[in-house]
């Protein structure tokens, strides 16, 4: 009763006082500058400081964690990226429920995978044909078991028929120092990540993953122009809050986010990452999140992928 009460009081005055986002990652990932770009809006907006703290590790179950188990009172909120709904499948003995523990309040930018190779690969059906030729020897890179790079070239390799190993990496910088250096074939990598690279012609970029082609790689086929269909995947940031938060407050930092995803200085900031911004309603997100959970979890169980 007193926080139903506390609610109805006091949500329109949220915040009043300093608020904490948890990114489950390193400072410097593309989901941390994502949630630094806008929640700093959020700060100017509101005259409140907020804090980023980066609280990565165990697949980003220990930062989403500490958000499932907060104080729901508005002032301890999650960004998280696809991995949020990976890891609903991946790791079963989690100590929360992915879709049931969090109010899903928008989503804030979605960008593609580029899918990079060694040079030798001129086209992307140049790249599966040699993989239908040689199998078993096709390997590719991720940043980890049951990460959303692993789970698209998972659903690549089911769609096209190739058979390809998997190698784990910390991240993509020594993943593209394999590629370069012709030891590893493919890693699909975010677009700031590899732009330079594919400029410089040390990595050739065979095909985006979304829909439509990249900002960054107007030349570059989406992966339905090069023959793929069936494979399409989108690398997303998305804001969570404490399930129980009171629902007027929940609505006021939605609202919120979405004034800053309209900002020109937060647009400039995602558009730098080769990202384009995600508003939405918030129950058009919490159904895409369950969509998602069941999507990756169709993925890990046709591809055999072990649970954490």
């Amino acid at each position: 009763m007193a926080l139903r009460s506390w609610a109805r009081s006091h949500a329109q005055d949220w915040p009043t006082k300093q608020i904490k986002v948890i990114v489950p990652f390193t400072a410097g990932s593309a989901t941390d500058i994502v949630a630094r770009a806008v929640f700093e809006q959020v700060g100017r907006d509101t005259g409140q400081s907020v804090v980023i703290e980066n609280r990565g590790g165990g697949g980003t179950t220990i930062g989403s964690a500490a958000v499932a188990k907060a104080e729901p009172d508005g002032y301890t909120l999650l960004v998280n990226s696809t991995s949020h709904v990976v890891v609903a499948t991946t790791f079963p003995k989690l100590g929360y429920n992915v879709a049931e523990d969090f109010t899903a309040l928008s989503g804030l930018a979605a960008q593609p995978f580029v899918v990079t190779t060694r040079t030798r690969y001129k086209s992307l059906a140049d790249f599966i044909a040699f993989g239908k030729a040689n199998p078993t020897v096709i390997n590719y890179g991720s940043a980890g078991i049951g990460t959303s790079g692993m789970l698209f070239a998972e659903r690549f390799g089911l769609v096209t028929g190739i058979k390809m190993t998997h190698v784990p990496f910390r991240g993509t910088p020594e993943a593209m120092t394999e590629i370069i250096a012709d030891r590893l074939d493919m890693f699909p990598g975010p677009v700031v990540s590899v732009v330079e690279l594919v400029a410089d012609k040390k990595v050739a970029a065979l095909a985006v993953t979304t829909p439509k082609r990249a900002k960054a790689f107007p030349n570059v086929p989406t992966l339905q122009e090069a023959g793929v269909q069936g494979s399409d995947y989108i690398f997303w940031a998305g804001a969570f809050a404490p399930v129980k938060t009171p629902k007027a407050v929940s609505e006021r930092i939605h609202a919120l986010i979405l004034k800053a995803l309209a900002s020109p200085e937060v647009l400039k900031r995602i558009d730098n990452l080769g990202a384009e911004p995600m508003p939405m309603q918030m129950a058009e997100f919490d159904t895409y999140v369950r969509a998602e959970i069941k999507m990756h979890a169709e993925i890990i169980e046709k591809a055999g992928i072990k649970s954490q």
